[in-house]
């Protein structure tokens, strides 16, 4: 389907400041990611590190941003990121990166540096949106000078840590949401037309287009099938645009697009995403479905070190 109007904006014409202004003016707080996220960390104080590594300018108060870290932190052992919730809207993201920390972190500690950064974007958690409050998607922002704050501060806080990470597992989802405001709210403030696609059912990966480490990504798949059903690709062999280069995975050039899973140099990286959306799910098999992607990697990383 192309030829959707957005409700903000002329056809063919990009966002200026008047019209960035009417889409946050738009924007409502849904949930809230004090009540929500920071309360779960709270307790993960008895057997790990919770470290505050910034604050949101737009609300200091309600926007602190923390990371988790295991405890027996020693730099001969490999150093694993985890992070959720890089665009607020996708839950899983964030409580499957929880759910980890409250059930799994200490099954791998002895063998890696864990540090979890499990949303990264709590404006947009609350307001349940990709975008943050300047139109700017922080999965897009991953590069030096960036124009996210969110992206900017966990850039800096992985680099205060002054070690090498070995892996990274980005924690997100694709919804309904993404085809029917999203995308077509991409378009508009790009001013080009809106192209619909189709959403995948099922959990699919995106590797890293110049280092896709295919049996690290197999490995991953193998233990999220388990858990939920992986997503099929479409008739041209497609997902979300993208050939598959095995089942439920895709690779994109993530250093070059500003992705979150490509700013560290590491040698494994994904980008998981589950489909909340499906009939074949409900909330808390998502969660699970992060929490065996983030096992799945660790488990091959250690059968191959």
């Amino acid at each position: 389907m192309t030829g959707l109007v957005y409700s903000i904006g002329t056809p063919g014409k990009k966002w200026e400041a008047e019209e960035k202004a009417a889409w946050l003016a738009n924007q409502t707080i849904e949930r809230s990611y004090l009540e929500e996220v920071v309360t779960k960390l709270e307790p993960l104080k008895k057997s790990l590190e919770l470290v505050q590594y910034g604050a949101l300018s737009y609300d200091v108060e309600k926007y602190p941003l923390f990371a988790v870290k295991s405890l027996e932190w020693d730099l001969t052992k490999p150093t694993i990121l985890v992070t959720g919730g890089v665009h607020g809207y996708e839950t899983s993201g964030v409580h499957g990166a929880i759910k980890f920390l409250e059930t799994e972190v200490q099954n791998y500690s002895d063998t890696f540096n864990i540090v979890v950064a499990p949303c990264v974007s709590p404006w947009g958690y609350e307001i349940i949106n990709r975008w943050n409050p300047n139109t700017v998607d922080p999965n897009r922002s991953f590069y030096k000078d960036s124009p996210s704050e969110e992206s900017a501060a966990l850039m800096q806080f992985v680099a205060s840590l002054d070690v090498s990470i070995m892996a990274h597992i980005d924690l997100h989802e694709t919804t309904d949401s993404d085809e029917s405001e999203f995308r077509p709210a991409l378009a508009a403030r790009n001013g080009i037309e809106y192209d619909a696609d189709i959403i995948p059912d099922g959990f699919y990966l995106v590797g890293d287009a110049e280092n896709p480490m295919d049996a690290f990504q197999k490995a991953i798949i193998e233990s999220v099938r388990k858990v939920t059903h992986i997503a099929p690709a479409d008739a041209d062999g497609n997902i979300i645009g993208e050939p598959i280069t095995q089942e439920g995975v895709i690779n994109y050039a993530t250093k070059a697009l500003g992705l979150c899973s490509g700013f560290t140099d590491c040698t494994y990286a994904t980008t998981t995403e589950v489909y909340p959306d499906s009939p074949l799910v409900n909330d808390e098999e998502c969660n699970n479905a992060q929490v065996a992607a983030i096992t799945g990697a660790l488990n091959y990383i250690k059968s191959v070190m």
